[in-house]
C-alpha cells in the first residue's frame, strides 16, 4: 500500500508539473495518530521552489491530479502542506493472500537488482577466543548481510585479519614459553604475553605435531619450541580454527577471508604509497611522511610512514579497501566497534587522495558498543579459557545461539548493550526471544488443533472480507508493514528494526489470540481467520530467519 500511494503521488505530480522534475519516489510514511490518516507525505513541501506556490496550493493541484483508487479512501491537506492518505478499511486485507502465495520469499524484493556489496565484519586477528564485542559484530553483520539479500543483493561475507604484527608477535611467544615449561605465574613469563588457559592448549598441540585445519588455512606443527616461525604459524592456525568453530556455532559463514600481511607481500601497500605521493597529498616533515588528510575533512594531517620506519596502521587499510573497490564493489560496509570511530576520518581521506573516483562517503560504517554481561545482577568479566575476557562461546553455552543472536542484534549498534544471562534463559513474556518464538509455536499448536477437529484449512477460497474484527484489522496493518522494514532496515543499516517490529507482531497476533477463535463452527469464518494467523505465523519465521533465529513448532 504504501508502494501503490507513492506511485500515485508520483503520477499525479508528474501530470501537474510535466515540466519540473518532480521526485520518482516521494517521501512518505505512515502516521502515528489515525486521526491523520494511514500514509502522510511533505511533497508538496519539497515542491515550493520549483512550483513557486505555497505548499497548500501545491497539496491542492496535486490531490485534483490523483487518480481514482478505490483502496483509498479520501486524501486530505493537512497543516502546512502535508498530504494525507486514508484508505479503505479493506485496503490491507490482500496482505494476508500476499504472505501467503509468497511464504519464504514476503518481504524480499528485488531494490539491489543483484548488484554487489561486500560486509566485512568480525575481523578479528587470531591472537585469542572470540568474545562478546566480536559476537555482536557476527550478529550485527550477518543480519545485515540477509536484508541486503533479501532486498535483491548480492552478498560478499568478508572476515579481514592480521596473521603478523606485534600482536602475532606477542602471541607466538606465549606459545613458544609454554613449549619450554614457562607459565603465567613463573618471572620468565613474556612481558606481553597472553595469559588465557588457551595458549597451554597450543603449546600442547604444537608439540605433539598436530595438523590443524582452519577455513582458510592448514598447518602441521614442526614440534621444535626453538622454531618462532613455526609456531607463530601453527598458532595462527590453531586460533583461526577455534573462530571458525565458534563462528559456526553461531551460524555464520564468511566467502572471503583477506590477509594484512598478503597487502605487504603483493606490494598493494606500496603501490597504495606511491599513488598517494604522486597524487600530491603528501609531504614529508621531521623525517616522516605525512598525508594531507586535512584536505578531506580529518582534523589534522596523519603521518603515513613514521620517522623510525613503518607504516601507520590506516596506510594498509588504505590500500585494502583500495582493493575492495577494484574487485568492483561499489557499495562496501564495514561492521566494526566504537574504537574505531578515529579511523574512518584517515581511512576514507586516503581513499579520496588516491584520486579514483571513490565516493567521498565510501565505505560505509556500522560502528557498535561495548556489551557488559551481566548473572545474577553482577557484571560477568572473566572467561578460564580466555583469561580477561567473557567469549562469544560462553555466551552461546549459557543461553543457546538463538538468544545470543537476537540480544546482541537487538539494540541500535551505537548503544551500549547489557547482556542479561538470566532474562536470556527465561521461559517468560519478558525474555524477548521467548515471546516471538512463542507466538510461532502457539500459532502451529492451532494448525495441529485444527486437525485434530478433523477440519482442513484452504487457502484458495479463504474469504477475507470476514475479517472485520479491530484485532484481525490491527492485526493485518502490522503484517503488512513488513515489506517496508526490511527495506529500511537494510537501507539504514539498522538491524534493531526487525527484533523491533517483531514484537509489534506478536503483541497484535498474541492480542488477537486472547480475543478470538480461530477454530469456530462457521467454516467461511474459520477459513478466513486461519489465513490471518497462518499469514501471521509465515511473517514471524522470515523475520526470526534475518536474524538467524529460529522458529520453532513448538516449546
Amino acid at each position: 500500500m504504501k508502494r501503490l500511494c507513492q506511485d500515485l503521488l508520483a503520477r499525479a505530480a508528474d501530470a501537474a508539473w510535466p515540466d519540473i522534475d518532480t521526485p520518482a519516489e516521494p517521501h512518505l510514511e505512515r502516521t502515528k495518530d489515525p486521526a491523520h490518516g494511514d500514509f502522510a507525505s511533505n511533497i508538496a513541501m519539497t515542491l515550493t521552489k520549483a512550483a513557486r506556490l505555497n505548499p497548500r496550493e501545491i497539496a491542492q493541484k496535486i490531490i485534483d491530479a490523483l487518480e481514482d483508487e478505490p483502496r483509498i479512501a479520501k486524501v486530505e491537506i493537512a497543516g502546512p502542506g502535508f498530504i494525507n492518505f486514508f484508505l479503505a478499511p479493506d485496503a490491507f486485507l490482500a496482505v494476508v493472500d500476499d504472505i501467503l502465495a509468497q511464504g519464504e520469499r514476503f518481504g524480499h524484493s528485488d531494490i539491489g537488482k543483484g548488484q554487489p556489496v561486500v560486509i566485512e565484519f568480525v575481523s578479528a586477528n587470531p591472537t585469542g577466543p572470540l568474545h562478546v564485542g566480536h559476537g555482536r559484530q557476527a550478529a550485527i553483520g550477518d543480519c545485515l548481510a540477509h536484508l541486503f539479500e533479501a532486498n535483491g543483493w548480492q552478498v560478499i561475507r568478508e572476515f579481514y585479519y592480521n596473521d603478523a604484527g606485534a600482536q602475532i608477535h606477542n602471541l607466538a611467544i606465549s606459545v613458544q614459553a609454554h613449549c619450554n615449561g614457562i607459565t603465567p605465574d613463573d618471572a620468565g613469563w613474556p612481558e606481553n604475553g597472553y595469559r588465557g588457559d588457551y595458549i597451554a592448549d597450543v603449546a600442547r598441540a604444537y608439540l605433539a605435531g598436530e595438523t590443524i585445519r582452519a577455513d582458510d588455512r592448514e598447518v602441521t606443527a614442526a614440534a621444535n619450541p626453538d622454531d618462532l616461525d613455526a609456531i607463530r604459524a601453527f598458532a595462527v592456525a590453531y586460533l583461526r580454527r577455534e573462530q571458525d568453530a565458534d563462528l559456526r556455532a553461531f551460524d555464520v559463514h564468511f566467502d572471503v577471508y583477506s590477509l594484512e600481511s598478503a597487502l605487504y607481500a603483493d606490494g598493494r601497500v606500496e603501490q597504495a604509497v606511491e599513488a598517494l605521493v604522486d597524487a600530491g597529498h603528501t609531504y614529508e616533515a621531521d623525517g616522516a611522511l605525512w598525508l594531507r588528510t586535512t584536505d578531506f575533512g580529518d582534523d589534522k594531517d596523519r603521518v603515513m610512514r613514521k620517522a623510525a620506519g613503518g607504516y601507520t596502521y590506516f596506510v594498509p587499510d588504505v590500500a585494502y579497501h583500495r582493493v575492495k573497490w577494484e574487485r568492483g564493489f561499489e557499495r562496501a560496509i564495514n561492521v566494526q566497534g566504537a574504537d574505531h570511530h578515529g579511523t574512518i576520518a584517515r581511512v576514507r581521506a586516503g581513499l579520496q587522495a588516491l584520486d579514483t573516483g571513490i565516493p567521498k562517503g565510501w565505505p560505509a560504517y556500522v560502528l557498535h558498543q561495548m556489551v557488559t554481561v551481566m548473572k545474577g545482577g553482577e557484571e560477568v568479566k572473566l572467561s578460564k579459557r580466555a583469561g580477561s575476557y567473557v567469549t562469544l562461546r560462553d555466551l552461546i553455552e549459557e543461553v543457546g545461539r538463538d538468544a545470543t543472536r537476537f540480544f546482541l542484534a537487538a539494540r541500535k549498534s551505537d548503544s551500549q548493550l547489557i547482556f542479561d544471562i538470566d532474562l536470556a534463559r527465561s521461559q517468560s513474556d519478558e525474555n524477548p526471544v521467548y515471546y516471538l518464538q512463542y507466538a510461532h509455536a502457539r500459532i502451529c499448536s492451532v494448525g495441529r488443533q485444527l486437525g485434530t477437529r478433523g477440519w482442513t484449512f484452504e487457502r484458495a477460497v479463504a474469504d477475507t472480507t470476514l475479517l472485520t474484527a479491530d484485532h484481525e484489522q490491527q492485526l493485518i496493518r502490522v503484517l503488512s508493514r513488513f515489506p517496508e522494514v526490511v527495506e529500511s532496515a537494510a537501507a539504514e543499516h539498522a538491524v534493531q528494526a526487525i527484533p523491533h517490529y517483531l514484537r509489534e507482531v506478536a503483541d497484535a497476533f498474541h492480542s488477537y489470540y486472547n480475543a478470538e477463535q480461530f477454530l469456530v463452527d462457521d467454516d467461511a469464518l474459520r477459513n478466513a481467520r486461519m489465513a490471518l494467523v497462518y499469514a501471521t505465523r509465515q511473517v514471524l519465521a522470515n523475520g526470526l530467519a534475518l536474524l538467524g533465529v529460529s522458529a520453532p513448532e513448538q516449546m
